[in-house]
């Protein structure tokens, strides 16, 4: 009997690669858990999207899922440890746009200091002509990223990609947060390691480019705007929750930094009325760093073939929890393979 692959609907997705594998492709409506709960509960594996989240329970009523693949590099919306208890591998592809996010990052940064949206509109409305006292406002207020401190909170593939690009700019110096990256590594991009109070006290840009966890939840909060000076730009272009938006909101407001760009927010999409929406010194795209037409091009071959390769037993594109490994040999080991049985043994091909 064929494999049967679940596929949320997308028109990205490349579910004939599915067919050409001689795998069944199962389609259908998956906006609330409930109707994804029925779409994957006879599924081997599943393209999957942000939302609805792909939680315990959507996990435990799908007794033969063995794998599922999201689109681009972030899996905050799976239940991660119930995915590896479970025996579930979930599949990302990593480094797919980093290209993306670090430009987008550096536009935002670029927006702000040379005030692009204020300066665009006015324009556009016949401000420079009619109202020669703002072109001067805007004459004196635009900033330059050379001779000032540019900070990286995440030195991961994109925090890297993003200080590769910056010091063209040419930034007094460039600082990185990330307590699980070594100087030896920063050295290679110029970068030096600092603790993160060092780097909100220090530095005159900052862009966040770290994953979504419990650990890092709202690591961006009202102390962390304390410690930052009053001329402070901040852009996130990684995931809404780093920022607690509340005390951004009062940060920007009473002038606390002077303003945000973010591309990402902790609930999407912003609401209309959305406080955010009314705060002049906060720029805002919806969340639009990670696409092109390259990514949207390359990313639904590698997602797909993730789930291809898993069950075919081979290794997948990109796996974000390496542990389910132990755990599926033990379901092996013990007589009783469950989802995984009449699946290859691919844990050597696994190790990573």
């Amino acid at each position: 009997m064929p494999f049967k692959v679940a596929v949320m609907p997308s028109k990205h997705h490349r579910t004939d690669l599915f067919r050409d594998a001689g795998m069944d492709v199962i389609e259908g409506p998956s906006s609330t858990t409930e109707e994804m709960i029925e779409l994957l509960k006879d599924a081997d594996g599943a393209l999957i999207s942000t939302l609805p989240l792909t939680t315990r329970e959507v996990l435990e009523a799908s007794p033969k899922l063995k794998v599922v693949s999201r689109l681009g590099v972030g899996v905050d919306s799976i239940d991660i440890d119930a995915a590896t208890e479970l025996g579930v591998l979930v599949c990302n592809v990593p480094g797919v746009n980093t290209t993306e996010v670090a430009d987008h990052a550096v536009a935002m940064l670029l927006a702000l200091t040379r005030r692009l949206y204020d300066t665009i509109k006015t324009t556009r409305a016949g401000q420079w002509s009619e109202n020669p006292r703002l072109t001067g406002e805007y004459q004196e207020t635009v900033r330059r990223i050379a001779g000032h401190t540019v900070g990286i909170i995440g030195f991961g593939n994109i925090g890297k990609a993003f200080a590769t690009r910056i010091r063209g700019f040419g930034p007094e110096k460039i600082l990185a947060a990330d307590p699980y990256v070594s100087q030896t590594t920063a050295d290679l991009y110029g970068v030096q390691m600092v603790d993160l109070d060092t780097l909100l006290r220090e530095s005159d840009y900052m862009t966040v480019h770290t994953s979504a966890t419990a650990e890092t939840f709202h690591i961006i909060d009202a102390d962390a705007f304390s410690k930052m000076k009053p001329t402070a730009l901040i852009v996130n272009c990684a995931r809404g929750p780093l920022i607690d938006e509340t005390a951004l909101q009062v940060a920007l407001k009473s002038g606390q930094i002077e303003a945000a760009a973010l591309d990402v927010t902790e609930t999407e999409p912003v609401d209309a009325e959305s406080p955010l929406l009314q705060i002049p010194n906060l720029i805002l795209t919806p969340h639009v760093a990670g696409y092109s037409p390259k990514f949207l091009e390359e990313c639904p071959i590698l997602q797909a073939g993730s789930v291809i390769n898993v069950l075919t037993g081979t290794k997948p594109n990109g796996l974000a929890n390496p542990e389910v490994i132990k755990t599926i040999a033990v379901m092996r080991a013990s007589g009783n393979a469950g989802r995984w049985e009449g699946v290859p043994d691919f844990s050597t091909a696994l190790q990573v």
